[in-house]
């Protein structure tokens, strides 16, 4: 297996790893919880998702032909806050990753050496890729944690609880 193929393979399921705690996180949540926020310069559930998004439409829509910041996106209404029901952001969270995967997996191993732009700056098609794979999770993160503020103790982790990481451990060893 080639370094490209072994790279997109990785990339492809990091990406859906994120989108199933993001969708996790989102089940958990009720409308009210979807637009509450710590104070007014914070950002909401709501606000994040229609941020994430806005940006996984706009960076891969056409990724590999036309600039990455599409012309029809506006970022800074993406925080404003709205009415949203909660089966409306559904809907756009799944457009936004729905847009991503597609086009993750179209891309071919030689589509890796080539060059794309966003807001007119040349990026490798890798350093594309690795800029998603940094900025995505990382909101992935705040949903998870304004989720774990919100429900307190009925907070379900999604990775290995507090004081869980030994048996953990002992479980992916087999002892």
């Amino acid at each position: 297996m080639s370094f490209g193929s072994i790279y997109l393979e990785s990339v492809r399921k990091r990406f859906r790893s994120y989108k199933a705690m993001g969708d996790k996180t989102l089940e958990r949540l009720d409308e009210a919880q979807l637009h509450w926020q710590p104070d007014p310069g914070s950002n909401s559930v709501y606000q994040i998702v229609r941020h994430v998004s806005g940006n996984m439409q706009s960076r891969w829509t056409d990724f590999l032909t036309t600039d990455g910041e599409k012309p029809w996106r506006n970022r800074d209404t993406e925080f404003e806050e709205s009415n949203a029901a909660k089966a409306e952001i559904i809907a756009l969270w799944e457009k936004g990753w729905s847009c991503l995967l597609q086009t993750l997996d179209s891309l071919q191993e030689a589509d890796l050496e080539k060059t794309v732009h966003i807001r007119t700056e040349p990026h490798a098609v890798i350093d594309a890729i690795n800029r998603q794979l940094a900025h995505i999770p990382s909101h992935v993160g705040q949903i998870m944690y304004i989720a774990k503020m919100l429900l307190k103790d009925r907070w379900e982790s999604l990775s290995i609880p507090k004081g869980k990481s030994e048996d953990f451990n002992r479980a992916m060893s087999g002892k």
